[in-house]
């Protein structure tokens, strides 16, 4: 029985329209996006996405079309229950039956009067779910339970009226009363969502008898011992240590965006230095390179770029901000600072060049919390998506309408004085004047006209003051130590970078309902990251010099088919500033950038609206919107078709000042030579048996320049080139 402030299901009770009712609409997925809960509802029928209006639902429940849904005279026979058991033509079907648990709450519930939400009643606060992890055998089932936890201190078991559903549905099945059955070997987790709680139970099924760790390749540091503790325990083998050729063109190509030359391939695979994996991360980390790679996912996060429409800032604000970007990486400045200097900047673009943050994502709107800023703060500083509850409570977490504004309130000062830059620069500032600082902080809620302060999107309480810019609470609330949202993101951001997978996937859609994959393995980087005072250098250190990072990127038998829990190097197509600039280094011909001086790599142009074919063609990012998504490493048939076909290539490779003509024209052996295209396009050796067919081509040609373009062209075009592996 559901017990709340005296209201509850049972014979003498009455239901509560907040704790029973509306959950069983959202169980039944009446108020889902596919149902009655889409904008517009399902013919005449409309009710709030998952419940987040519950005043509103109440009111089209029982008084729409003059109360056309209710028989008062006979509750039972309501239109409202007899669609729900199918009695009437429905195209949602039939939902419960006859004498049902549902059918007899709704029962109960109209023949009380249909009473809507309470003001006194107890608002829920907690949900859990038990077993909230366990280990099944394929085919094994297990039961759920899920407790609501109440303001009033009661704890009710809802699972009659809880909803489940599956990430991985090949891997674990749940039915409608929570009861689990594993389907294949793998780790997935069941969600669980009661009115505006959701809860989570991990599920792992070993692909076969755990392996021992001293199976595995030797653990280099704590992060492997995470990573080959948790294939331990599914049963998966780990692929062996990648050769120093490989590993380092991953390296290179991962840290800073380049390939190594011929020399300093060469002289790797000749240090015989038992360390020469760890000094060669830390030469690499303090390259320029680093500093400019790093600089362009930072201007990714930060969305630098110009305005789509009556831009104020310019190419000119735009290569302020990147300059000032780099100079933070340069230094290595603690993440939690630069963080919190963007979040809290004021003044014009050429003061302060980071108020360009603010420029692109408040745009044209007077009040700054009405923008898309909000949303966007959450995605880049914090890797959780929030923008949904601007509308509706957020289908997959526990954000409500009222949590997204109360954290726009933190922004509720902001102004921006936008100027067209003829007429001098754009301001942003904290509204602090005097009748400003008497009004209190905060905003209006739209949909329910209540005032709300300012709160983070954790509900932590923080304090506030009117006489103060709210976004300095914001920012002190952000970089504490305890808050696993803006620590998480960046580490989950670095994780995937160099390892091709994150702990959390998407990247940003941190979430309860979204746990890792390793969780001991977060919990590590994190406070490894937090206890090294958000050093971004260290965190990334830290990964290049593990082994998991340093596996072979080959299969072996038994992880075939594993992409989440890193039992082998997962390759990635390169960005499309990156491999843009390896055909300019194989080939020795920069590409030309309008506007930047000549030599510039594409890594280094601060302004994604420059126009080039090629970075478009290969999903660069347009920082439109905060969403990692936006770059793209997919591999299309254009992709293909430049490389292959493509005039642009034929030219490079084809410029009397190239390193092909010269490769071409110099005194080297024909094997020296194939070595060197090799090393300079692939970054290793070719193997003998790659030499010797490479060589009989060569005899049988009629033409050593033809041959040699043909070959170079191929090697340009392999999977291998466009790929780090």
């Amino acid at each position: 029985m559901l017990l709340v402030n005296g209201v509850g299901y049972g014979a003498e009770t009455t239901p509560s329209f907040l704790h029973e009712i509306m959950p069983l609409l959202t169980r039944h997925g009446c108020n889902q996006g596919a149902c009655h809960g889409k904008g517009n509802g399902q013919n005449g029928f409309r009710l709030s996405l998952r419940g987040y209006a519950p005043e509103l639902d109440h009111a089209w429940l029982t008084r729409e079309f003059l109360a056309r849904r209710i028989d008062t005279a006979d509750p039972g026979e309501s239109l409202l229950v007899r669609k729900a058991m199918g009695e009437v033509m429905h195209e949602g079907g039939r939902l419960f039956s006859r004498n049902s648990k549902s059918h007899e709450v709704m029962v109960q519930w109209l023949k009380a009067g249909m009473p809507g939400p309470l003001k006194n009643e107890a608002k829920l606060t907690g949900l859990k779910i038990t077993p909230s992890t366990m280990l099944l055998a394929k085919d094994q089932k297990q039961q759920l339970k899920v407790l609501a936890e109440f303001s009033d201190s009661k704890t009710v078991d809802v699972t009659w009226l809880a909803k489940f559903a599956v990430a991985d549905t090949s891997q674990l099945s749940v039915d409608a009363n929570g009861l689990v059955t594993a389907l294949r070997p793998g780790e997935t987790s069941v969600q669980v969502f009661f009115e505006d709680q959701v809860a989570i139970a991990t599920f792992t099924t070993p692909y076969k008898a755990p392996i021992p760790i001293a199976s595995f390749p030797k653990a280099i540091n704590p992060v492997d011992d995470a990573v080959f503790k948790k294939l331990s325990g599914l049963g998966i083998p780990a692929s062996p240590s990648c050769t120093d050729e490989v590993f380092l063109r991953r390296l290179y190509l991962d840290t800073a965006g380049i390939l190594p030359t011929p020399s300093e391939v060469t002289a790797f695979l000749a240090d015989k230095s038992t360390n020469k994996r760890a000094i060669m991360i830390d030469k690499v980390l303090d390259r320029p390179e680093f500093v400019d790679f790093w600089t362009l996912q930072l201007a990714d996060i930060f969305q630098n770029r110009k305005e789509r429409d009556h831009d104020v800032r310019g190419t000119k604000g735009v290569r302020a901000f990147h300059s000032w970007l780099h100079d933070q990486v340069r230094t290595n400045k603690p993440w939690d600072v630069l963080c919190s200097e963007i979040l809290t900047s004021t003044g014009t673009t050429s003061e302060n060049p980071s108020v360009g943050y603010f420029i692109v994502t408040v745009g044209e709107q007077r009040e700054a919390h009405r923008s898309e800023v909000v949303a966007s703060m959450a995605q880049s500083f914090l890797g959780t998506r929030i923008g949904c509850a601007q509308c509706h409570n957020h289908p997959l977490e526990k954000y409500t309408q009222d949590d997204f504004y109360r954290f726009s309130g933190f922004f509720s000062r902001l102004r921006l004085d936008r100027k067209d830059p003829k007429d001098g620069g754009t301001t942003l500032f904290a509204n602090l004047k005097e009748d400003e600082q008497k009004r209190p902080l905060g905003v209006t809620q739209p949909r329910t006209g209540e005032f709300l302060n300012p709160r983070p999107i954790d509900r932590a309480p923080v304090e506030t003051n009117k006489e103060t810019d709210p976004r300095q609470a914001l920012a002190k609330w952000m970089i504490d130590p305890a808050n696993e949202l803006f620590h998480g993101a960046l580490v989950n951001r670095v994780w995937k970078h160099f390892m091709g997978m994150g702990l959390v996937e998407p990247v940003d859609d941190l979430r309860s309902s979204n746990p890792p994959s390793n969780k001991e393995l977060w919990v590590y980087l994190k406070s490894e990251f937090i206890k090294n005072k958000c050093d971004t250098k260290h965190l990334i250190r830290l990964v290049l010099n593990s082994q998991a990072y340093q596996l072979e990127s080959g299969t072996v038998p038994g992880n075939e088919t594993d992409t989440r829990f890193y039992s082998h190097y997962y390759p990635k197509r390169l960005g499309a500033e990156v491999i843009l600039d390896a055909v300019s280094f194989s080939t020795g011909i920069p590409e030309n950038f309008p506007g930047y001086p000549e030599g510039i790599r594409a890594v280094q142009v601060p302004d994604p609206s420059i126009r080039s074919y090629f970075l478009s063609v290969f999903g660069r990012s347009e920082r439109v919107t905060a969403c990692a998504c936006e770059r793209s490493e997919e591999v299309s048939l254009p992709q293909l078709l430049h490389l292959q076909n493509g005039q642009w290539i034929a030219d490079k490779m084809g410029n009397p000042k190239g390193k092909l003509k010269t490769l071409i024209s110099d005194k080297r052996t024909d094997n020296e030579k194939i070595s060197e295209m090799f090393l300079t396009t692939l970054s290793r050796l070719p193997t003998e048996k790659e030499t010797g067919a490479l060589v009989k081509e060569l005899a049988k040609s009629t033409s050593k320049e033809e041959f040699y373009q043909d070959a170079f062209w191929a090697l340009l075009n392999t999977v291998e080139f466009s790929f780090n592996h």
